[in-house]
């Protein structure tokens, strides 16, 4: 029983074994093979995604080369459609240009036409000129009973005289319309310019008169008179003590020494000190304040004139004229307004305004000198302009002002013209209006001497004066000859700056009432 059970058993193990076996390689099997569709299942889902996806991409590659596609076709037909819109305006403009060059030949052939028949005319014009002055010719020998040649000489001259009486009659009346224009022009451009410029019509008065009382004399003269020699010495002024009671007189010929021993004066007065050093200290103190006045003076009215820059010399000297006078009008006033002037009249005329101001603020320059240098004061100060740097257009302004020099160029006629009006307008110099009035009263009572006037009138600063005649009395031709004569009696027996113009006024009026 125990081998049979053994037998058994192992037979029982084996076919266990074997059942063990199988099943284990069929589940083996079975697993491989699912994992094996599993996998083959995965990678066709692949392939069907990276199919879809190439689809996808596909179809966006054939969707996107399709949209370049239409629109390279749409650029191409916009092109087309431009170049078809193109040659449609080209055409359109040759087509009217063939049309103007169609009218143009018409017109042209018609003015040819004109041209022909105009030639013509000429042609049988001349013939009858011709024929004319052959039957003139024969008339004249006829009458004269000269020869071809002499005629033909005679009818020339005759043709000539004619010809230069009515050649000379248009050349007066192109001078008379043309000076009729420019002196319109020019007197408005100088009424403009004086409008335009609101100068003040009075200058400082500078004195050199000094007031004293008795006990101050004796110590301005001091012991033996040393203080007052001092004084004059370091100065370089004339001091006179008993012209004038209670007064002392500064006596010199350089403004700004006078101007100098002025100030000190004063100081020398107020302080109560008065021996030789303290003169010299006082006037050194004085000396020196003055050449920064001076300094101050010239940047100033360069600036106020609207010139710069200028040369530190330059505006030395302006701020020198300051402290001299013309007619008791202030230089250095004087040239700032004349430089406005100049300005203002340069840009009516389109020149350089800032040429011309800069000759018009250093045209007296020369006066601050003018003691220390020989010569016009117009050459000098153009002198010392060219030296400090100056162009040679202002030097040249400068020069000419006065007629010292040629003027070349319109600057220096500018400058004179500013010059003039700044000088002789009323109010002006402290002589201009006493000579203003009696100027106006003397141009009136000469004018009313001449027969045939009915009254006179001196205008524009006594600039011009206005007769008008009698016309019973006077012609036309008796006022031309009336106008000369007072011209010539002014000048003879008048005196006055610039010019004056004389205008002789002959009017008939006629009037009647309607009732």
């Amino acid at each position: 029983m125990t081998l049979l059970g053994n037998i058994v058993e192992g037979a029982v193990s084996l076919v266990l074994g074997a059942a063990g076996c199988y099943l284990f390689f069929w589940w083996r099997d079975r697993t491989t093979r699912a994992v094996r569709e599993a996998e083959t299942a995965r990678q066709q889902m692949e392939a069907d995604q990276l199919l879809r996806q190439s689809r996808i991409v596909a179809q966006e590659e054939a969707l996107k080369l399709r949209q370049e596609v239409e629109q390279s076709l749409a650029q191409r037909q916009a092109g087309q459609l431009e170049t078809e819109r193109r040659q449609a305006e080209r055409e359109s403009l040759l087509n009217a240009q063939l049309a103007r060059l169609v009218d143009l030949e018409k017109r042209l052939q018609g003015q040819h036409e004109a041209l022909e028949q105009r030639r013509a005319a000429l042609t049988q014009r001349e013939h009858e000129i011709e024929e004319l002055s052959r039957q003139r010719r024969e008339q004249l020998r006829a009458v004269a009973q000269l020869d071809e040649t002499a005629a033909r000489e005679s009818f020339l001259a005759q043709v000539r005289l004619e010809a230069e009486r009515d050649a000379n009659h248009l050349a007066q009346r192109i001078v008379e319309q043309a000076h009729a224009g420019a002196e319109a022009k020019a007197r408005d451009i100088i009424a403009l310019a004086i409008q335009r410029y609101a100068g003040t019509s009075h200058a400082e008065h500078l004195t050199t008169s000094i007031a004293i009382g008795d006990e101050v004399k004796g110590r301005i003269i001091g012991r033996e008179g040393r203080n007052i020699r001092a004084f004059e010495m370091i100065t370089g002024v004339t001091v006179l003590i008993d012209d004038a009671p209670g007064t002392v007189v500064l006596s010199g010929f350089d403004p700004v020494r006078r101007q100098i021993a002025r100030e000190a004066m004063q100081r020398l007065i107020a302080d109560g000190r008065i021996h030789p050093s303290r003169i010299e200290e006082v006037v050194a103190q004085v000396a020196k304040e003055m050449e920064e006045t001076i300094e101050r003076l010239g940047t100033e009215a360069a600036r106020d004139a609207g010139v710069q820059p200028l040369h530190p010399e330059l505006l030395k000297l302006l701020g020198r004229l300051h402290f001299r006078q013309s007619y008791a009008q202030n230089i250095l006033v004087h040239s700032v307004e004349v430089a406005h002037l100049t300005g203002l009249l340069a840009a009516e005329l389109g020149l350089d305004v800032p040429t011309a101001k800069r000759a018009g603020l250093l045209h007296d320059i020369g006066k601050a000198v003018s003691h220390e240098m020989e010569g016009p004061h117009a050459t000098v100060g153009a002198e010392i302009a060219r030296r400090y740097g100056e162009s040679e257009t202002v030097v040249h302004g400068v020069a000419s002002h006065h007629n010292d020099v040629p003027p070349i160029g319109p600057y220096g006629i500018l400058v004179s013209t500013a010059d003039a009006i700044s000088a002789s307008r009323p109010g002006a110099r402290s002589e201009s209006l006493a000579t203003y009035l009696k100027r106006i009263a003397d141009l009136e009572k000469l004018a009313s001497r001449f027969p045939g006037v009915d009254r006179s009138y001196a205008l524009q600063a006594g600039r011009e004066l206005r007769v008008f005649v009698q016309p019973e009395n006077v012609t036309d031709e008796d006022a031309f000859i009336l106008a000369r004569s007072l011209a010539s009696q002014i000048q003879n027996e008048l005196q006055y700056p610039g010019q004056i113009k004389v205008a002789v006024i002959r009017e008939t009026r006629c009037v009647e009432v309607a009732k």
